[in-house]
């Protein structure tokens, strides 16, 4: 069942040019595009399905620095930048909230990562982190139980509503003069000269100077008739919102089997701290190699599974006609069931850590699709072997809060355009030139 979104009505003429196109209206999509039309650029924005309609309104809403790879710290703290303006900056109620975000530890072993972190990442880049005690825990969150031996909290750290965030910011983006088209898949993109002459969408053809990709989990299949490598994997994160609750903890917090957050409407975001699904699939045997240090590194916190997802993509084309329905008009939204297993456990976990939860009812539950990279940092690069096409994508379960920083720097990639944080962790032809793709062992 997906959520509830805000919708966003599709613009009626569908222009002949532009100066960019970007392809997906997630939140990576919208905010490239809200950035670019800042700018004065003549944008399109084309969605294949509804604004937000994935992982951009299903993920859990928190806009944090805490716990980020070292190489995301820096993009992380433009956002955060950002998100207090944003309200101001698109007119409009994206649900930023600065109420802070704590990581609950039972075992000295957690609380022994968690100071790592901060002695490496977190002082170094002068943010305001700090491990807790558990007598300064029951401060902050009124009403914890449980053994709780400490956490980390960085109350500088917020939350978002998912929901109305993309719509508000897609609509800020046309008022300054985008288009934005929903229902209108891009097939293909056009060549000229050996760079990108513009895109081909199922309404017709725009001509372009420069292409984004901010796909999400479909980014690696839009790749593919392009010959362009991209180690992309999905991920099944299940979520489940309540009813209104009153008594409940204002800041975010994760522990042992849960992860909450305080939603505008008086009811809470919960689900599974580490209780997501990877479907085997075709691409799980192509990118092993990639992958395999991070499956190893992360053993437990994401089951694997076979089913019926690994032979509908094994019978997905390579490549198909421009000229003809492609895969994506196939599934406009992509909208797995949520895992009510995982879900179960999460509510009985947060039920342990805060009594307050045992009158809680739940309103709706989805599940949504992440896109992961072998190192768990996004790509927002542009590709050298085809000049105007941007990657922006696999940002591994963070999009949404690195968002606002993650759409400026790609909107200053592409004009050419000195960037905001310095891209190179977030070049695509690291995947081509030999680096090692690891995850920090600290995020």
């Amino acid at each position: 069942m997906a959520p509830s979104v805000d919708r966003v009505r599709t613009d009626p003429s569908h222009p002949a040019t532009a100066r960019v196109v970007v392809i997906g209206g997630g939140i990576i999509g919208v905010c490239t595009a809200f950035f670019l039309a800042r700018k004065g650029i003549k944008v399109v924005l084309c969605e294949k399905g509804e604004i937000a309609g994935e992982q951009s309104s299903r993920n859990w809403g928190w806009c944090r620095k805490m716990g980020r790879d070292p190489r995301e710290i820096p993009l992380a703290i433009e956002a955060l930048r950002l998100w207090p303006e944003m309200n101001t900056l698109v007119g409009a109620e994206t649900g930023f909230r600065r109420d802070g975000i704590i990581y609950l530890c039972r075992t000295q072993k957690e609380l022994a990562k968690r100071e790592a972190w901060l002695e490496s990442v977190g002082k170094p880049f002068q943010l305001d982190s700090r491990l807790l005690s558990r007598n300064q825990l029951t401060r902050v969150l009124p009403g914890l139980a449980g053994p709780w031996l400490g956490g980390l909290s960085t109350p500088s750290d917020g939350r978002a509503e998912p929901a109305h965030a993309a719509p508000a910011i897609a609509e800020a983006a046309r008022r300054l003069g985008a288009t934005i088209l929903t229902q209108c898949a891009v097939r293909g993109v056009e060549t000229q000269g050996g760079r990108i002459a513009g895109v081909v969408t199922e309404r017709g053809t725009i001509a372009c100077e420069s292409v984004v990709l901010a796909g999400g989990v479909w980014s690696r299949l839009f790749c593919r008739p392009l010959d362009l490598r991209l180690p992309q994997l999905k991920v099944l994160s299940s979520v489940m919102r309540t009813e209104p609750l009153a008594g409940g903890p204002e800041t975010s917090a994760s522990g042992f089997g849960f992860g909450l957050r305080k939603r505008l409407d008086g009811g809470y975001t919960l689900a599974s701290w580490n209780g997501n699904i990877a479907d085997i699939v075709p691409d799980t045997f192509r990118f092993l190699g990639d992958f395999l240090p991070a499956m190893l590194m992360q053993r437990g916190s994401v089951k694997p599974r076979l089913g019926g997802r690994f032979v509908r993509e094994l019978l997905l084309p390579r490549r198909w006609r421009l000229d003809r329905p492609s895969p994506f008009e196939a599934v406009r939204v992509l909208d797995p069931p949520a895992h009510q297993a995982i879900l179960k456990q999460a509510r009985t976990h947060v039920t342990e850590a805060f009594p307050v939860f045992h009158g809680m009812r739940v309103a709706e539950s989805w599940g949504g699709m992440i896109d992961v990279t072998p190192d768990g940092i996004p790509v927002i690069s542009g590709v050298d072997a085809l000049p105007g096409f941007f990657i922006a994508t696999g940002f591994t379960g963070h999009g949404f809060g690195i968002a606002p920083g993650a759409g400026r720097l790609m909107a200053e990639l592409v004009m050419g355009e000195t960037p905001v944080v310095d891209p190179t962790p977030f070049r695509y032809s690291r995947f081509t030139d030999g680096t090692r793709h690891r995850p920090s062992p600290l995020a």
